[in-house]
């Protein structure tokens, strides 16, 4: 059985305590769809209300940390801090699908040395510590072993709206690349619990152009722990917001590297 870390468990009862909350919320959201007002003010509120638990739990346990997220970015006073994403797949929350989740990892020195991925309509703690390996609940993680590319099945979360014309062409130029020599391409609208799937086996790979700190330092923790490779999408720095991010087993990281380069 795996033992969790004083790390990892103020993480999960953080989030734990926070998806109370969000699965009362995400209850409330298919009655409000037939509202001419939709869900738009019903989701800010819930996205503000986790974050705010997340926030003070966190700080309870660790008070001398730092905090990046979309709300702040405070550096702390030990060389640590917290990167958190409230809701993962927050379209999905307001839509009422069931597909989001609460990211957190812990930033030391400059390197992310723990973070979990907790999806709670499964209640599933996708989490990880450097050197100690990633894990699902209990259950140690590997990435997939396959080798051939045709056999790929990978995630992305390229951006469908709010973007310039020149960036969503660019980003449908790579799907379609990456579709081509892929056994499928999956959008589903959570890139953390895309990365915990590469980490768990079920997808082979993911990338995207565009992504904050707090929507991959968890994730991609996760894949390097179960055995994969985590990059920009030149392959050879580290992932990056406007870098991209490129995960894979260690088999298929360069096809997956090869395919968004000839697009």
């Amino acid at each position: 059985m795996a033992v969790r870390s004083a790390d990892i468990n103020v993480i999960a009862s953080a989030v734990l305590k926070g998806a109370r909350g969000l699965a009362r919320d995400f209850g409330e959201i298919e009655s409000l769809q037939a509202s001419p007002k939709g869900t738009s003010a019903f989701v800010a509120k819930s996205l503000a209300w986790n974050g705010q638990v997340l926030d003070r739990e966190l700080a309870r346990s660790r008070p001398r940390f730092g905090l990046l997220s979309a709300r702040a970015n405070t550096a702390g006073t030990d060389n640590a801090r917290w990167i958190v994403d409230p809701i993962n797949g927050l379209a999905n929350f307001g839509r009422g699908i069931p597909h989001y989740a609460i990211s957190v990892a812990l930033q030391r020195d400059g390197a992310v040395v723990a973070g979990a991925v907790y999806d709670p309509l499964r209640d599933d703690l996708y989490w990880a510590e450097r050197g100690v390996g990633a894990y699902r609940n209990d259950r140690r993680l590997r990435v997939s072993g396959r080798r051939d590319p045709r056999q790929m099945l990978i995630g992305t979360c390229a951006d469908e709206t709010g973007q310039p014309d020149d960036i969503r062409d660019r980003e449908a130029a790579l799907a379609r690349a990456v579709a081509s020599g892929a056994a499928g391409l999956r959008r589903l609208g959570c890139a953390a619990l895309d990365l915990a799937y590469v980490a768990a086996g079920r997808l082979d790979g993911f990338w995207a152009t565009h992504l904050n700190p707090w929507e991959f330092a968890a994730g991609v923790l996760l894949v390097r722990e179960a055995g994969g490779y985590a990059s920009d999408l030149s392959g050879a720095g580290e992932p990056a917001g406007d870098g991209g991010i490129l995960v894979a087993n260690d088999h298929l990281h360069a096809a997956l590297g090869a395919l968004l380069h000839a697009a």
